[in-house]
């Protein structure tokens, strides 16, 4: 399915192929007509005008290219370009960076970004399942169909109010990630997760990793449908992603989670912190 370049953007300027352009300007409205070339992207969370965990990010970008294409991907290039970008859009910018590569194009611009509000860290967000197989999880461009059966999810509305996340299940009905984020199950003192072959490898996800093991942390490969978990009362489930770092879920279908006091995951949430913030301090060094 066809789909354009330029997908939620903000700012008055794009970078495109070597120039920045202006958001009004006839080749930005250009953009926004769906091609027919394959379309690889990266998302980056922007914090005090550093890209977090860039390179993660581009070398997956690069993994992308070669699992169809296999042409050149300058990783440095893209690295510099990209600086430049929030240089002349905003050296403080706090958002999200879309990075968006085809064979012959590569655009950077500033996006909407669903970064969540202090106090859905503190009382967890509501979410709805969707129930979607995905194909080659770990290969992002961007497919029409899930991105339909995502966005008339969304529109959805429940007492909770309209979800924030959505939780994917397989065809056997487990839980096994968000639509945009990784997806985590804390039972019994004990964090699950799926199998990697059956989820996006997230960028955030690798650091969640190393603050799960700070934080002593047991993790194993395991999946649960919402019936398992919700018999556990002690249960506790959070999602992770480039925008929203480490994230409650208070709600799955209307069924409440009560994380608040769950010390793993707050320790979890403290230690992704300190992590995220040694990347942005070693980055302005």
């Amino acid at each position: 399915m066809a789909y354009p370049l330029l997908e939620s953007p903000i700012g008055s300027i794009y970078y495109y192929d070597g120039q920045f352009i202006s958001s009004d300007s006839e080749q930005a409205k250009s953009l926004k007509i769906p091609t027919d070339e394959v379309t690889y992207y990266e998302t980056l969370r922007v914090k005090q005008g550093v890209s977090l965990f860039f390179e993660d990010h581009l070398n997956r970008l690069n993994k992308s290219v070669q699992g169809i294409e296999d042409f050149e991907v300058d990783i440095e290039d893209i690295h510099k370009k990209s600086n430049s970008f929030i240089a002349e859009f905003d050296p403080g910018f706090d958002g999200s960076l879309r990075i968006v590569l085809t064979r012959n194009h590569l655009l950077i611009h500033a996006c909407e970004a669903c970064i969540p509000s202090p106090e859905l860290f503190e009382k967890g967000i509501n979410t709805l399942t969707l129930q979607w197989e995905r194909v080659a999880p770990n290969i992002k461009v961007f497919r029409g169909d899930y991105k339909a059966a995502v966005a008339s999810r969304f529109d959805e509305e429940n007492a909770h109010g309209k979800p924030y996340e959505l939780v994917l299940t397989d065809n056997e009905g487990r839980l096994y990630e968000g639509s945009k984020s990784n997806l985590f199950v804390i039972k019994d003192g004990i964090v699950y997760s799926a199998p990697d072959d059956k989820i996006l490898l997230g960028i955030t996800r690798n650091r969640v990793m190393r603050a799960l093991e700070q934080s002593g942390a047991e993790l194993k490969i395991g999946m649960f449908t919402l019936d398992q978990i919700v018999q556990d009362k002690n249960a506790a489930v959070f999602v992770s992603s480039t925008p929203f770092d480490i994230l409650p879920v208070k709600y799955i279908d209307g069924y409440e989670f009560n994380f608040e006091g769950n010390e793993l995951l707050r320790s979890i949430q403290n230690s992704y912190q300190r992590i995220a913030d040694e990347y942005i301090a070693s980055a302005t060094r």
